[in-house]
């Protein structure tokens, strides 16, 4: 059994579970707005899967690129057969960036959509919030992009694709200390208000100690913010080798601008929220050489990941990025768990409560030849990965066109 860790209070977490409960309503252009009230799994559309990422807000940056994997998963694994026949069905229902819309998605995925598990939510610190929930209702969840530390340990219904930053993100350092072996002094940037990067930061912060560097200042943000001309000449005062930042797409983004328009030189280290094409367009040409460490490559060799970044590319002319590839992954593990399950007993004939208990047990058993390479689980249900990669952004001069190049 795995040790519930609900972070924050409890009361406050059963009661905003009690109104959205009372307030049901979908949310997003693409939420199913048509209940199944099949006591089984399957309907007339297929078994229906839960995806619970941002649409909206500074996060949907992130959420959208996650959805497109799923998609491809989606018409990838019915192309197959689907669950030996069945197909399966991608339920949509957008989480914005706050805990109270996670917490309203997964709610309407499990009692009005009825969905056999969920894939979700974009941030750490939305599982937080919404996976008690779907805990306390015994349905699968599987996190492509929760990172953070304590995630899996929520509830024994929850577990991830998503390797813990704890793992990727020292290799971004030690990439750095290749390129500069003379860094002496680092400071810190991260997001005060996103457990996400409150936990990468320690993981960072740790790095730098024990690679016996200076860490000279440590600055605070919000995800939020668009203005950081305080921070970053606090931050370039202290005359730092190199900068690490631990935030989201935009607002990591603008900072990184920001660092490089005050005459910032050094190397720049950007955390897991910066696996996304999205970045380029925020930072453009001043992006050009920033790390960041990854748990995907599009180079990965198996068929599985050719396949997935040929439709890729063909569908949105660029490589897939990371949160693409997790959430491809995700749904991929409930096809693959669903299909060996089915085996045994007929999972369209199962009532909906035993489905959600009797996947969830096969999810976590099972091994994955998927496009992170190939993946388990442990008893906790964090991933067990072995490749891991740190990419360079690089960026035309006209700041247009930018791609991440994978160092050796």
């Amino acid at each position: 059994m795995k040790k519930a860790t609900f972070l924050g209070s409890a009361l406050l977490l059963a009661f905003a579970s009690l109104l959205s409960a009372c307030n049901q309503t979908n949310s997003g252009p693409n939420a199913t707005t048509t209940a199944n009230t099949s006591p089984t799994a399957a309907s007339s559309n297929g078994i229906p899967i839960g995806i619970a990422l941002a649409q909206t807000s500074n996060v949907a940056l992130l959420g959208q690129e996650g959805i497109q994997g799923a998609k491809i998963a989606e018409k990838y694994f019915n192309d197959k057969g689907g669950i030996n026949g069945t197909p399966i069905r991608l339920v949509v229902q957008d989480t914005g960036g706050e805990e109270a819309g996670a917490i309203n998605a997964f709610q309407t995925l499990i009692t009005q959509n009825q969905v056999v598990g969920i894939v979700g939510p974009t941030l750490s610190q939305q599982a937080f919030s919404a996976d008690p929930i779907a805990e306390r209702a015994k349905v699968p969840v599987i996190g492509a992009s929760n990172t953070a530390k304590g995630v899996p340990e929520i509830g024994d219904y929850v577990a991830r694709v998503s390797a813990p930053v704890a793992i990727v993100a020292p290799n971004s350092i030690k990439a750095a200390l290749k390129i500069n072996p003379k860094i002496e002094k680092v400071a810190v940037f991260y997001a005060q208000n996103d457990a996400f990067s409150k936990s990468e930061t320690e993981t960072f912060q740790q790095t730098v100690k024990d690679q016996k560097l200076d860490l000279v200042t440590v600055q605070k943000f919000q995800t939020t913010d668009t203005d950081f001309q305080t921070q970053a000449t606090n931050a370039i005062n202290a005359k730092p080798d190199l900068i690490v930042i631990s935030g989201l797409a935009a607002d990591g983004g603008n900072l990184v601008r920001q660092l490089r328009e005050l005459g910032y030189k050094g190397i720049i280290i950007g955390g897991n929220g910066f696996n996304t094409s999205n970045i380029f367009a925020v930072c453009k040409a001043l992006c050009d050489g920033v790390l960041v460490a990854q748990a995907y490559s599009p180079e990965h060799p198996n068929e599985v990941n050719k396949v997935f970044r040929t439709t890729y590319v063909n569908q949105y002319k660029k490589e897939p990025p990371q949160f693409s590839a997790q959430a491809f992954t995700a749904v991929q593990v409930y096809v693959e768990a669903l299909k060996a399950l089915d085996q045994k007993s007929k999972v369209t004939a199962m009532p909906l409560p035993q489905l959600r208990t009797e996947l969830n047990k096969q999810l976590l058993a099972g091994k994955y030849d998927t496009p992170l390479g190939e993946i388990a689980f442990t008893p906790v249900g964090d991933v067990i990965q072995k490749d891991f990669y740190v990419a360079q952004l690089k960026v035309d001069k006209d700041g247009n066109n930018g791609k991440f190049a994978f160092l050796k």
